[in-house]
């Protein structure tokens, strides 16, 4: 999802190596060869991306192993999407340098480039402050002194803007105004996730799926404080020099973060286009509006996503992570995976309804499907949450997406290894630190998201007597 809020210039310092921490430190000198590493989630975004540059940087596939509820791509993943935005927004320096460096993968990788969509992404806005916050985030982009002026044009009139995607209505876009970005577009998210699954699988990399994926535990020597693994909800025990946590928005659920992350669910659904209607929309650029939502172009099969935008939905339960001495309020997210007739709230159509009417109205009586909830977690920052566990050696914490993550999908997994080894720069250390208090719960979004449980006609299965609060190992211990 994409963040709204006030931007300034940055540059892109020059980068300054230094060990993040002591237990890193002492670890420098083990080899590649021999250590071994579990990454719990590792059939989503951060998780598969790990896992994919430890082989990359020579790690022996042997001794990673990969831990998920799903198969990659992990059905609970927010990665496991028909597609992504992709576009350089700018947040802080951290953000420009790791957009840069996944534009450049996503352009010229082998493995990733077949599924970035250089459609171009079209940012709109028609309020009088959202206008205002879009030129700056337009300056902002001129200032990077990254080459970015030569990618980003302002659009000033409902003309410029209608040259750029002739299929919005005039009607729906007066007094609007635009930033086209020539080097975004979308990625196929699912796909590229699965891509990554099969390297791991072509080189031999372990893995364990279903409840004997299902992260339970942390295992410690003697000492309590030293990680040699951890055990899953049937028992089995996967012992490793370093377990990394990739776990998204079920994170926070399974080990105390200590409010750094607050889970939340966006929504989105699909519709079906004729051949005839798709062909149309073929190469249109993703069209977002802060106030309405955005689309994609549809896919090979003519089917189109659509989101509206807001500032996202929780689910507070009172629930004790592993580290937390008692019960704490918790977001959990729910699996749509393991809820399938699980949908989205009644609001959540009425905007989605709204967002058509005025994006594509063409469409306005077409049919939705595949209505549904989508979980990230959030930082007070916005920023990730990369760094050992302050109280855990050799427990390293890769979560934090705050919803803008998926398009880091080529790099973010090197910096984890990088952190893994104790050379991570030190302004993506600092920004990523394990960092208590903040609003999570707000974040740097409009407002602060509202709760599922004020929010009818989402959910639709009937609760297990034995579990009413979708509080099962099976579905909170899981990646994703």
């Amino acid at each position: 999802m994409y963040l709204n809020g006030r931007l300034a210039s940055y540059t892109v310092s020059s980068i300054n190596v230094q060990p993040v921490s002591q237990s890193i430190r002492d670890n420098m000198a083990v080899s590649r060869t021999t250590t071994k590493i579990v990454v719990v989630g590792g059939g989503g975004t951060m998780g598969s991306s790990t896992a994919l540059h430890l082989i990359r940087a020579g790690y022996t596939p042997s001794n990673i192993t990969v831990l998920d509820t799903y198969p990659i791509p992990s059905a609970q993943s927010a990665g496991y999407d028909l597609n992504k935005i992709m576009g350089i927004r700018l947040r802080n320096k951290v953000d420009l340098q790791l957009s840069l460096e996944a534009r450049d993968m996503w352009t010229h990788d082998e493995l990733f480039k077949p599924f970035f969509h250089n459609t171009g992404r079209l940012d709109c806005e028609g309020s009088e402050e959202g206008i205002a916050s879009l030129k700056k985030q337009y300056q902002a982009l001129i200032d990077a002194n990254s080459g970015l002026e030569k990618t980003n044009e302002w659009l000033d009139s409902e003309n410029e803007i209608l040259a750029r995607m002739p299929l919005l209505e005039r009607d729906q876009i007066k007094g609007w105004k635009a930033i086209f970005s020539r080097d975004g577009g979308w990625l196929a998210a699912g796909k590229a996730i699965n891509a990554i699954g099969e390297v791991l699988r072509d080189h031999g990399v372990k893995f364990g799926f279903g409840d004997a994926g299902s992260f339970k535990k942390p295992l410690f020597e003697k000492d309590g404080v030293t990680c040699i693994g951890v055990e899953t909800v049937n028992g089995s025990k996967y012992y490793a020099d370093k377990v990394v946590l990739a776990a998204g928005a079920w994170s926070p659920a399974l080990v105390d973060l200590e409010e750094q992350c607050c889970s939340k669910a966006w929504v989105y659904a699909h519709m079906q286009l004729t051949p005839e209607e798709a062909a149309k929309y073929k190469d249109s650029p993703v069209v977002y509006n802060g106030d309405l939502g955005f689309f994609f172009e549809p896919n090979e099969y003519g089917v189109l996503k659509l989101c509206d935008e807001f500032p996202g939905f929780t689910r507070f339960k009172q629930h004790q992570p592993y580290g937390a001495t008692s019960p704490k309020r918790i977001s959990v997210p729910r699996s749509h995976a393991k809820h399938p007739t699980d949908t989205y709230p009644d609001a959540s159509e009425v905007s989605i309804r709204k967002a058509i009417s005025a994006l594509l109205p063409r469409f306005k009586d077409k049919q939705l499907f595949n209505r549904a909830l989508c979980w990230c977690t959030d930082t007070s920052d916005a920023a990730l949450l990369i760094c050992e566990h302050p109280k855990w050696k050799n427990f390293i914490l890769a979560t934090g997406d705050s919803g803008h993550t998926f398009k880091l999908l080529p790099n973010i997994g090197k910096h984890v290894v990088e952190l893994i080894e104790g050379n991570l720069a030190e302004d993506l250390a600092h920004a990523w630190r394990w960092r208590p208090g903040g609003d999570a719960l707000k974040s740097r979004r409009r407002a602060a998201a509202k709760d599922l449980a004020d929010m009818p006609g989402w959910k639709h299965d009937v609760a297990n007597a034995n579990d009413p609060f979708g509080l099962s190992t099976g579905q909170l211990n899981s990646k994703l």
